[in-house]
């Protein structure tokens, strides 16, 4: 069931936002070659509980896993997608790799999520192109999270941006709601037709989260459980911000 939040739940989740923000700006300067994700993984669960909040993914057990998510960060590089496990083995970042920071944060009992993907040192220029439209990505998507328009209209709006470059778009896994829980309806696919699927309304908070491949769209999840890496190994990027549906432009509440 999608939900409409009050003005009292957006206050929140704008504070939340904020600082779930603060904490992935502190972790991508952190990035540099040679640091763990472990470390990362640390030092996002302090930040986030230093300030009474708790991490949303650490112990958040989804519908169908076989186990609680056992980090408070997702870090995912080169060909890992997302939901990266940071402290079940030694994953070190090297110069030249891309690495997806992924975080929720609870706040005063809501949630909001969000994520970025940064470079460690130099990178190819194959890489910073990726990373660049996967940006993009994101921002044309909230361009169009307007009331009115339909969920359809966000994943047309990646689409049309995406295709020409022929990246791969991640079908298997979407944006969602957000809020009350970690994930709440409705799913928000990284392609779609305009005017297809539910009406967007104010109020509506909703996370927005393309994930573009260097190659295929086709993903595989690893024995882990968590940690999903595109099919061909090629490298995959990912942003992705919580947003609130008002009656004119979207506001980003994570930026």
């Amino acid at each position: 069931m999608i939900t409409i939040k009050n003005d009292k739940d957006i206050e929140i989740l704008r504070e939340g936002g904020k600082r779930l923000s603060e904490i992935l700006k502190v972790l991508s300067s952190k990035v540099k070659p040679g640091v763990t994700a472990r470390e990362l993984n640390d030092l996002a669960h302090e930040m986030a509980s230093r300030d009474g909040d708790k991490p949303a993914f650490y112990n958040y057990r989804p519908y169908g896993a076989k186990r609680a998510y056992p980090a408070a960060l997702c870090v995912s590089i080169n060909e890992e997608v997302v939901h990266g496990i940071p402290n079940e083995e030694e994953k070190v970042l090297k110069e030249g790799d891309i690495v997806s920071l992924d975080m929720g944060l609870m706040h005063k009992g809501l949630f909001t999520d969000s994520a970025i993907t940064v470079a460690v040192g130099e990178v190819s220029p194959e890489l910073e192109k990726l990373v660049n439209i996967t940006r993009e990505a994101l921002s044309v998507a909230i361009k169009a999270s307007k009331a009115g328009n339909h969920i359809g209209d966000i994943g047309y709006a990646i689409e049309r941006l995406v295709r020409p470059h022929g990246y791969g778009i991640v079908e298997d896994l979407c944006g969602h709601g957000v809020g009350y829980k970690v994930h709440e309806d409705p799913f928000v696919p990284n392609f779609g037709e305009k005017g297809k699927g539910e009406k967007l309304k104010p109020g509506m908070i909703i996370a927005i989260e393309p994930m573009l491949n260097m190659g295929t769209h086709h993903v595989k999840q690893m024995k882990d459980g968590y940690t999903y890496k595109t099919a061909d190994n090629q490298p995959s990027a990912h942003f992705e911000h919580t947003i609130l549906i008002t009656k004119g432009e979207a506001e980003i509440l994570t930026k």
